[in-house]
């Protein structure tokens, strides 16, 4: 059985560009017996609270059926989109999330999602209502179970949803999935592929939507990979031999061996481009200050949106090490951004004046640097478009080590779910890869590698925390959302920050609704 895979990326709402994406796609694998595509593929997903808007809900049907009617004459082919329940609820959308079978024109029901996730960053019965159990579909000859993505997980489910089609005569299982990433997910998600204990191909979503990241990875189970982090789209081979381990097995389960850090800055790169583009944004500023979190966000920054959409803005004060600007040119001119040197001290003088001694001074001074730095990045923002990418990591932000409208400003953080340690390690891959492929000196330079953290806003200062050992303890509360002190303290500032990429299990973002006002 020839099965076509593809891997595309959508854009939540647009009805119109969502469905020629498809036709796209499926005219590239028009010989197959059989085109899968991912979960709400037509109105994009994560839809959230759009899907409370009825007019949303028309438009998704009305496009869903133009989908079908414009198929004709292409192979079967099933696509993930939404429907009516039965079952209407007050002040709910009651839909289900939905696989259709587009075959010859017409469009049919074939799954209906069972088992809806209602954990960290998924709110699923928010707007949908758990389906019931659907028979296999008989397609070129095979008997074929389909599974929408939470269907297929199984170690929190007592009554599973693949092992029903399994005894209703299922010979194999296609999966539709809008999986986001996080390091082990493909390890996960084949793991449960295996235990489902059949042939099996998962097709999952690829791109970024707000803070989720969308890995792709598709997969014919013991046989073809997709690629990760880009659409990819093609025929393979499906043949009906079991799995290399099943649920029953007592072999090891051999995983996925993964470049942590290489996945980790292509997923972070996917998120700033696809936040970019599908927001029509053209061109990001980094405030470059010479530090380990500007330079690895600059280089994140210019990989997504290319070198010459990427200005750069050192911002020295009388505090400033001279080498800190300097590591700022090398870096900007290695990468082939731009750069823009304005220099804090009139402006920093004149809010003195300002303000007084009394609010000059101590915590209040440097709090006023930060805030002072941030007017003048924004300004070129204001000036020029586009958008600021703000350069805090996981670490800081979870101590509230930041200035709130100073160093939280931006529009995206791509660092803010990477604990301080890994953005070093994130930097030393970073380097490796540019020495192995451009030679000399490495792209960061070795001031930025070595200094010790600083935000340089008084005389000598350096960050008062052992990331080293501290990291690690933060990084565990924050998985089992406890909070020390400082945490407590810092909740408000997070609540206003700006979009922060999901790469870990547990970000700051939509799967942490920890209260601000609490004891």
């Amino acid at each position: 059985m020839k099965l076509g895979l593809a891997q595309i990326n959508t854009i939540v709402g647009d009805l119109a560009g969502n469905v020629s994406r498809c036709l796209d796609a499926a005219s590239r694998v028009r010989d197959a017996d059989l085109i899968i595509l991912p979960e709400m593929t037509v109105p994009g997903y994560p839809p959230r609270d759009i899907l409370y808007d009825e007019s949303f809900i028309e438009a998704t049907l009305a496009a869903t059926e133009d989908l079908a009617r414009r198929s004709a004459g292409l192979p079967p082919m099933l696509v993930g989109s939404l429907m009516r329940a039965e079952q209407q609820i007050y002040n709910h959308p009651s839909l289900h999330n939905v696989a259709y079978l587009l075959q010859d024109g017409r469009l049919q029901v074939i799954a209906s999602k069972q088992l809806l996730p209602g954990y960290d960053v998924f709110y699923e019965p928010r707007w949908f209502l758990p389906g019931r159990p659907m028979p296999p579909v008989e397609i070129a000859k095979k008997k074929i179970g389909v599974l929408i993505c939470e269907d297929l997980w199984d170690e929190e489910y007592p009554i599973h949803p693949a092992a029903e089609l399994k005894r209703q005569g299922a010979e194999m299982y296609i999966v539709l999935a809008a999986s986001p990433y996080r390091k082990g997910m493909l390890n996960e998600r084949l793991d449960h592929a295996r235990r489902a204990g059949l042939p099996l191909a998962l097709v999952n979503l690829v791109g970024a939507a707000d803070e989720l990241i969308f890995d792709g990875r598709s997969f014919v189970l013991d046989s073809a990979q997709l690629a990760g982090f880009d659409e990819d789209i093609r025929i393979t081979e499906f043949a009906l031999t079991a799995p290399a381990t099943t649920r029953k097995s007592s072999q090891p389960v051999s995983h996925h061996l993964a470049d942590v850090e290489g996945e980790l800055y292509r997923a972070l790169v996917l998120g700033i481009r696809d936040f970019a583009s599908k927001n029509g944004l053209d061109r990001a500023f980094v405030g470059l200050s010479g530090g380990i979190d500007s330079s690895v966000a600059a280089v994140i920054a210019a990989e997504a949106l290319g070198a010459e959409q990427v200005m750069g803005i050192a911002i020295p004060s009388r505090y400033t090490d001279p080498r800190s600007t300097e590591a700022a040119r090398e870096l900007a001119s290695a990468l082939g951004i731009g750069l823009e040197v304005v220099d804090l001290e009139r402006l920093h003088l004149a809010a003195e004046q300002v303000v007084g001694p009394e609010r000059s001074g101590g915590v209040a001074g440097e709090n006023l640097q930060a805030r002072l730095r941030m007017m003048i990045l924004m300004s070129f923002v204001n000036q020029r478009g586009g958008f600021l990418v703000n350069t805090s990591n996981k670490t800081e932000l979870a101590l509230g080590y930041s200035t709130l409208y100073g160093d939280m400003a931006g529009a995206i953080s791509p660092l803010g779910d990477v604990t301080k340690p890994d953005v070093y390690a994130l930097a030393r891959w970073i380097n490796s890869r540019y020495q192995r492929e451009v030679g000399g000196h490495p792209l960061i330079p070795s001031f930025v590698m070595e200094r010790k953290p600083s935000a340089e806003l008084r005389p000598d200062q350096v960050d008062p925390f052992d990331y080293e050992s501290l990291s690690p303890e933060i990084e565990r509360m924050v998985l089992v959302n406890q909070s020390n002190a400082a945490m407590r303290a810092s909740e408000h500032k997070r609540r206003q920050m700006g979009v922060v990429l999901k790469v870990s299990q547990k970000a700051f973002g939509t799967g942490r609704m920890v209260p601000i006002t609490r004891r």
